[in-house]
């Protein structure tokens, strides 16, 4: 009789384990999807944005040869830079999603960080050299240009653009990545500036009517000046931002206690405690080793998958790409 009830115990367990495997699976399964269907989202984004930036890369580039004005010319040459970018960025996609290996333990997501070191710098360095071109532009009198075909013209650049926002915003809220928010925050920089220099230029038609006519030569280079350090503030915050992710720092005191939290509310259920909180982001994957130590010295495997899985799962909530381990500390 005995020897039957530690059969059928040993059959339930059997039986409770392979539910488990198989909840795993049915799990794994449902992320891979979920990637792919990310995936499909991004490079719907990036075309959408690719041929947005192409047309209006052609439009702003004809009438910046065609007013001589300073401020589309801003705007034409970081459409271009966006160009340039995008199009590489559209092969690097799909490999953002492939598992980590032995041979590259962070993936390609490194990868990420240093193509947007790189867009943002050239985009710093072409800002910087357009600031100075407008400053030796007042310096020297000032730039006139026909005011009212620039005004008309960016108020139509400002409708397109917002057009494309609502677009990409659209599939932006299906799912948003560190690239797709970038592209979506670049459209956001277009409606603001285009309305800005429109309103800047009528005001400039305004004073060609009054005793401050003398005024509107400087408007140009000026507007131009006030855009470039609008727009210098973003890419001089992504570069430092994505260097401490090459360099591999940990991320801002924010994420840390987050990521600290979710863990020490997971461990109240077991007597564990954190003795060291290692985590580690490059572009949209977070890496987190959580080093514990046990009172009593021992350590249940069964229990740290367990809380493993609990923590990954709570953390995926808020990030994207999560990656979870925890580790037993050794004594000495």
């Amino acid at each position: 009789m005995k020897v039957k009830i530690e059969k059928n115990e040993m059959k339930m367990e059997e039986r409770k384990n392979i539910e488990e495997v198989n909840e795993k699976e049915e799990k794994e399964k449902k992320r891979k999807l979920l990637n792919k269907k990310k995936l499909k989202i991004e490079k719907i984004i990036m075309r959408l944005s690719l041929i947005g930036s192409i047309l209006f890369m052609i439009a702003e580039g004809i009438m910046a040869y065609v007013t001589h004005s300073h401020s589309i010319l801003i705007d034409c040459i970081f459409d271009v830079t966006d160009l340039i970018m995008v199009g590489p960025f559209l092969v690097l996609v799909p490999l953002l999603y492939k598992p980590v290996t032995e041979k590259r333990p962070y993936g390609f997501s490194q990868v990420e960080s240093l193509f947007v070191v790189v867009k943002y710098s050239v985009l710093l360095a072409i800002t910087v050299q357009l600031m100075w071109d407008s400053f030796n532009a007042i310096i020297h009198g000032g730039h006139k240009v026909d005011a009212g075909i620039i005004a008309i013209f960016e108020l139509a650049v400002c409708a397109g653009c917002i057009v494309f926002y609502i677009i990409l915003n659209y599939f932006g809220k299906k799912y948003l990545s560190m690239t797709v928010e970038a592209e979506l925050y670049i459209w956001k920089l277009d409606i603001i500036t285009s309305l800005s220099v429109a309103a800047a230029f009528f005001v400039q038609m305004a004073l060609q009517k009054t005793s401050l006519s003398y005024i509107a030569p400087y408007v140009d280079p000026v507007v131009a000046i006030v855009m470039s350090c609008f727009l210098i503030v973003e890419p001089i915050k992504m570069i430092i931002s994505n260097l401490s992710n090459l360099v591999l720092f940990a991320p801002n005191k924010e994420i840390m206690d987050d990521i600290r939290s979710v863990a020490e509310k997971c461990m109240d259920k077991v007597y564990y405690e954190i003795e060291f909180l290692d985590v580690i982001q490059t572009g949209r994957k977070t890496w987190v080793e959580i080093y514990i130590s046990s009172h009593d010295n021992l350590i249940n495997t069964k229990i740290l998958l367990q809380l493993r899985d609990e923590i990954r799962e709570e953390l995926r909530k808020e990030f994207d790409q999560v990656y979870v381990e925890i580790i037993p500390e050794l004594p000495d």
